[in-house]
């Protein structure tokens, strides 16, 4: 069967990329490799409650996510975290994170909860960025170092970049983190700046029912449209023929690939993209009516010298979102915990989770409360946006548009999260139109 567009990848931005095309009245076919679309924003179901096995949340600059969900009718579902603050986990103790900060870089260093988690002397130190000379960096890890000091980068941003990226900071180049940040001057003031310019309220939002929604109205949207959505299908090579492409069995004139696998597929001569860390991530239901006061706000991050628990992140979801809480009913908890660090091993299971859980919050949790659970293993949905990984998405970016009627999007591409993946899987659509 020959269809006007074939998108490989049934991701968010390969959904994304199938709506525009299917818009423009283009018969699409979407081919994924899962047994169900959505990759990293797909749900599952533990003990009776429909919750997110991957993300939870998307980052509200730019407004681009919200304007889908506008123009898919998930408008009045949008919904702000509960306004608890978070938390590090630390080898001397717990602290705060600071509420005025961008990766845990603060904003106001001398403020008093970046007090309470730096030190007077952690403080101190920071609040030098306010004088010291402009000097260069080639990383986000050694542009803290440098700034703010080396409290400021274990005990905060090493923390939040782990858990968000899943990667040292000092692997990541400072644009591909945190864009606007300047690596000239004052960082604080630049964090000021940044935080000023974005929309009033909470930096991050989700949804009423799960983010996993917004894949359900995607996948509904392209088919209402003529489009196709297939899963269980492996494409294992993508042909070049007299008018389009032949993709595994399956004729198109335009190609969208939303995959990392778009490397080998279109034989282009570039270094492979960062595979990214091993994510695991172990979902706890539980009858805990001692967590109702949210000991912890919405969860806590794991500092890397914390040798304590093996999780990077927790999250207290049910303290996190007022939906949650209220289809859990009284006294039972969500508590969600991320394992996997680059370059470790992710030994993560149900009784690790829960000792894990118990120490983070500081609440004793017994397995006789544990009402279910999961465990959920992600590969290739955090790559690290290293300046090495970014060297070859330039390479793939020039080789592809050299393709007439081809294009690749991705978080391999755009970056993690749905601020970025969302315009750039709408670009890439536009680019075969």
């Amino acid at each position: 069967m020959t269809w006007d567009a074939i998108v490989v990848g049934g991701g968010i931005a390969g959904l994304v990329a199938a709506r525009e095309l299917a818009h423009e009245g283009l018969r699409t076919l979407v081919l994924e490799q899962r047994d169900a679309p959505g990759g990293a924003v797909r749900a599952h179901t533990v003990a009776g409650l429909r919750l997110d096995a991957g993300a939870e949340s998307f980052a509200t600059r730019g407004g681009t996510v919200a304007a889908l969900l506008d123009e898919l009718g998930l408008a009045d579902r949008v919904r702000t975290p509960e306004p608890h603050g978070s938390w590090v986990h630390l080898p001397h103790g717990d602290g705060p994170l600071p509420r005025t900060g961008l990766l845990g870089i603060p904003a106001h260093p001398w403020a008093a909860d970046v007090r309470r988690t730096l030190g007077l002397v952690g403080a101190a130190r920071a609040s030098l960025d306010l004088v010291l000379p402009s000097t260069p960096a080639d990383s986000l890890g050694e542009l803290v170092r440098r700034r703010m000091g080396a409290r400021v980068l274990d005990r905060l941003v090493r923390p939040i970049v782990g858990g968000v990226h899943a990667a040292d900071p000092d692997d990541l180049a400072v644009d591909a983190v945190a864009p606007g940040l300047t690596t000239r001057g004052s960082l604080a003031r630049a964090v000021r700046r940044l935080r000023a310019s974005a929309p009033a309220g909470s930096a991050v939002q989700g949804l009423d029912g799960g983010l996993h929604v917004l894949v359900d109205a995607l996948v509904a949207d392209v088919e209402s449209c003529g489009g196709e959505v297939r899963t269980g299908v492996a494409v294992t090579d993508a042909r070049r023929t007299t008018d389009g492409w032949d993709v595994a069995g399956e004729r198109a004139a335009r190609l969208v690939l939303a995959t990392p696998a778009a490397v080998g597929l279109l034989g282009i001569a570039a270094g492979e993209p960062d595979p990214g860390a091993q994510v695991t991530l172990v979902t706890l239901v539980l009858d805990a009516p001692e967590l109702d006061a949210a000991p912890r706000g919405t969860g806590v991050l794991v500092a890397r010298d914390a040798t304590d628990v093996a999780a990077k992140a927790l999250t207290h979801a049910t303290a996190k979102w007022a939906w949650l809480a209220r289809a859990a009913g009284p006294g039972r908890h969500v508590v969600r915990l991320s394992y996997g660090r680059a370059g470790a091993e992710t030994p993560a299971d149900v009784d690790v989770a829960l000792r894990d859980a118990s120490t983070l919050l500081a609440v004793p949790l017994e397995a006789g409360g544990l009402l279910g659970h999961a465990v959920v293993r992600w590969t290739q949905a955090l790559p690290r946006p290293s300046a090495a990984h970014q060297a070859v998405v330039r390479e793939v970016r020039t080789a592809v548009e050299a393709l007439d009627g081809v294009a690749v999007c991705g978080a391999w591409v755009a970056g993690n999260g749905l601020a970025s993946v969302v315009p750039d899987a709408r670009a890439a659509a536009r680019s075969v139109l």
